[in-house]
């Protein structure tokens, strides 16, 4: 996905995409500053699983899927990055055209499948020093022939580079992957995943396309293998409302009208969690006021990826300005104390 501009909006998005990577990367290489320092807003530092998060603002996976750009993507003043998904082998993902702009909802349809160079390529990038909390997202093969035991080696391979690791069970664009949300897969996957981890925080992935039973599944599994975080979710497959001509595309919808999906989502499992385990807004969230929303709604941490896309690059430093304001106005004395309160 590539940031507004004009120029780049006439080009293919997947090649948009990888030309902004490239540019975050040299940037980030160069130590030029881009956004804004995190500490500039004390109020907004929060803690999760132990990890001190310098703002509650992060970048989902997706975006950064080999680690090229990391201390770039930090320079725009995100409190954490999430690298990923990597998978234990390179795979080159879907046939091309595989991520479609749906301008008109300001919303993102791909179905890349897990594109990425491969665990080792992506471990080797990872950045010794860094302004913010890493995130290393780990997923399965395509062709594997136990993707537990893939997620269980990724996992014990990115834990000791990494502040916290995600297991990614939620894209639609790997067959059958989304089964791992239940039954006694889900349970053995994350009992392999738990044993791999060590004392790295282990956080899960869902999508927003679970039925009540999933959820109170997914939750007591979670608390059960004493995992760390939850993020809900990922892309959806449902298309609800959509006007632009590249709506009927195949693959996870992401942006704005993902938004009432992942707000639901997110109140359902703060729910059936019943406030024991932290839980990670994703999907739709484009400003400070829908960020702080969710926050209130149960949500310790924020991701976003696709608002990128439409708002450009200066959106996380707009967002952490603006959410600072919010908290200030509020009555809080820091954004931790906003969690869970609406």
């Amino acid at each position: 996905m590539a940031w507004y501009h004009p120029a780049l909006f006439t080009l293919d998005a997947e090649r948009a995409h990888a030309l902004t990577v490239r540019m975050l990367a040299r940037w980030g290489a160069a130590g030029t500053p881009i956004g804004t320092n995190p500490a500039r807003y004390p109020r907004l530092a929060t803690t999760v699983a132990g990890i001190g998060f310098p703002n509650p603002v992060g970048l989902a996976a997706g975006a950064d899927k080999n680690g090229e750009a990391v201390t770039g993507f930090f320079g725009l003043g995100f409190g954490a990055v999430e690298m990923g998904t990597l998978t234990p082998l390179p795979q080159p993902g879907n046939p091309r055209p595989r991520l479609f702009r749906l301008e008109a909802d300001r919303a993102v349809v791909n179905r890349y499948g897990f594109n990425n160079a491969g665990l080792a390529a992506g471990l080797a990038r990872v950045p010794a020093r860094r302004a913010g909390v890493l995130g290393i997202n780990v997923g399965a093969n395509k062709d594997s022939t136990d993707r537990i035991a893939d997620y269980a080696h990724s996992v014990a391979a990115a834990a000791p580079l990494a502040d916290y690791v995600t297991i990614n069970i939620s894209s639609p664009n790997t067959p059958g992957l989304r089964d791992l949300q239940s039954g006694a897969a889900l349970r053995d996957l994350l009992a392999a995943s738990a044993a791999a981890r060590g004392t790295t925080p282990l956080f899960l992935k869902v999508a927003p396309d679970l039925e009540p039973a999933q959820i109170d599944e997914i939750a007591r599994a979670a608390i059960e293998h004493r995992l760390d975080a939850i993020i809900i979710g990922n892309t959806t497959i449902t298309r609800p409302g959509l006007s632009s001509a590249n709506a009927g595309e195949a693959g996870g919808l992401s942006g704005a009208p993902l938004a009432p999906l992942a707000r639901q989502r997110l109140r359902d499992f703060r729910k059936a969690t019943g406030h024991a385990i932290p839980l990670i807004a994703a999907g739709g969230i484009a400003d400070a006021e829908e960020a702080f929303a969710r926050i209130r709604a149960g949500a310790s941490l924020v991701q976003l990826y696709t608002a990128l896309v439409y708002e450009g690059p200066g959106l996380p430093a707009r967002m952490l300005k603006a959410l600072d304001a919010l908290v200030e106005r509020e009555g809080f004395g820091s954004i931790m104390q906003a969690v869970g309160t609406g």
